[in-house]
């Protein structure tokens, strides 16, 4: 379910289909193809800037930088990714950059500190010695997830948790979950490995169930 949480309607992605004619438009130097872009991605890289560096503002100049970077280095762009993960791969490397000058230097190659492989993903209390569950998730089958997620609240509320997730949990989840980005380009956006990427979104994925739950069994 926390699976399928996407971004609002009001910020759609470019299709690929698309991507071609955009990116022709935008070597023209079309100005409304490139203001579109903004308005599609500028937020999501300021979320995913976030997890990199501290402080909002120090976030808006990294994403300011990046889109200098997508006008500067266009005609170098060789496709071999698509331009979203192109993108964000540029918003990546500026702000791990950032970051380690504003000496916040997040290992997202790592899966120590928090969120270490040692962490669990289920609270093992939930669980008897027998390894059977004492407290089994809830079900949702009486909500339909496009109703639940349709919920202001609920919605609101995930993205708290979201915010509350260890930096390269999050960053994994906005990615993956937020954003719809594949794995393997997400790999290649953090510079980590498909274990570590399955890991840390499999554990970011847990914590959120979890406040759902929590949040559901409040109501």
């Amino acid at each position: 379910m926390v699976s399928q949480m996407k971004r609002s309607p009001s910020a759609q992605d470019v299709p690929d289909e698309n991507e071609p004619d955009l990116l022709a438009r935008l070597l023209d130097g079309d100005e409304a193809a490139f203001r579109d872009l903004v308005l599609s991605y500028h937020n999501s890289l300021v979320r995913l800037a976030m997890t990199f560096v501290a402080e909002r503002a120090v976030a808006e100049e990294v994403v300011q930088e990046t889109w200098l970077g997508v006008v500067h280095g266009l005609r170098d762009f060789q496709r071999r990714s698509s331009l979203k993960t192109w993108i964000f791969r540029i918003l990546a490397n500026r702000a791990r950059t950032r970051g380690k000058r504003e000496a916040r230097s997040i290992p997202f190659s790592s899966l120590q500190g928090p969120g270490s492989q040692y962490e669990p993903a289920v609270d093992p209390s939930r669980f008897d010695a027998r390894g059977m569950w004492t407290d089994p998730p809830r079900s949702w089958s009486d909500v339909g997830p496009d109703e639940l997620l349709a919920r202001r609240e609920t919605m609101g509320m995930l993205q708290r948790e979201i915010e509350k997730l260890p930096p390269n949990q999050r960053a994994v989840v906005i990615l993956h979950d937020v954003e719809g980005i594949p794995s393997a380009e997400i790999c290649n956006i953090l510079e980590i490995n498909e274990t570590n990427q399955r890991v840390l979104l499999h554990r970011a994925r847990a914590k959120l169930r979890r406040a759902l739950e929590q949040h559901l069994g409040n109501r």
